[in-house]
């Protein structure tokens, strides 16, 4: 499956989609029967899963960009913004929503007790069947039981909330053993639908400044990747950067 419209940030294939195509895209994986993996990327996302990239370039993986910093990346190194947006915490929502009929959903990650209260949420508040679900501690050390009652459960879609960049990891050394459709890395989604974590005012949202509203409640643990790794973040985009337009520099040339 190829996909179109891809701006590379720092040598990751990241998709340049509106949420209407992206969920068109993934509901057609789904009804076809096609398997496919969602990645959210953001800065830490960039910087975390370097390691990973050479598996992330599978036709049937999905990345598509998170937040503001991944538009000031595209705007320096294509002169253009991605069209929207495509934070799981806002996209997951919209796709259910767009779905004919509920999905059926299993939930990995978070603590026992996030996990057990964002599973209500996702089927009282958003309609959809949770099928089954495994916490982000105990519950993921028997991997192969994990994977079989994932299976014996037929899923419509995974939900892998672990964080950057376990969750990726724990994605691709698993899915070509996971039967459901689609598999998305989801964050610290479940911690938001659990109420554990606060979403930023929508005001805030809408100035694209929630990574500081998340810094302010989480400096200890969240300095770190808004300060050093944004640096870290940009001098990955300037080489690959650099790379690309050597290379095509060269292919024009011969």
């Amino acid at each position: 499956m190829d996909l179109p419209n891809k701006l590379p940030i720092a040598d990751f294939p990241v998709c340049d989609m509106t949420q209407q195509e992206l969920a068109a895209l993934l509901l057609g994986a789904i009804c076809e029967k096609r398997k496919l993996t969602l990645f959210f990327a953001n800065t830490n996302f960039i910087v975390k899963c370097r390691s990973l990239l050479s598996r992330m370039r599978d036709r049937s993986v999905v990345i598509v960009n998170d937040g503001v910093g991944m538009d000031i990346a595209a705007a320096l190194c294509h002169r253009r913004r991605f069209r929207d947006n495509l934070n799981g915490t806002d996209f997951t929502p919209f796709f259910f929503q767009c779905a004919a009929a509920p999905l059926r959903v299993y939930m990995v990650g978070s603590r026992p007790d996030v996990l057990l209260k964002a599973a209500e949420h996702v089927h009282v508040r958003l309609g959809q069947k949770v099928v089954g679900g495994c916490d982000g501690y105990d519950g993921v050390k028997d991997v192969d039981g994990l994977l079989a009652d994932i299976n014996q459960a037929r899923p419509d879609i995974v939900l892998v909330a672990m964080g950057n960049p376990i969750q990726e990891a724990w994605i691709l050394q698993n899915r070509q053993l996971l039967d459901a459709h689609l598999v998305m890395g989801v964050g610290a989604l479940f911690d938001f639908w659990a109420g554990d974590k606060p979403r930023a005012p929508t005001m805030v949202q809408k100035l694209r400044l929630e990574w500081l509203y998340r810094l302010a409640l989480e400096p200890r643990r969240l300095f770190r990747r808004y300060t050093i790794d944004i640096g870290v973040f940009l001098g990955h985009c300037y080489k690959y950067h650099r790379v690309s337009k050597s290379s095509s520099t060269t292919t024009q040339s011969l």
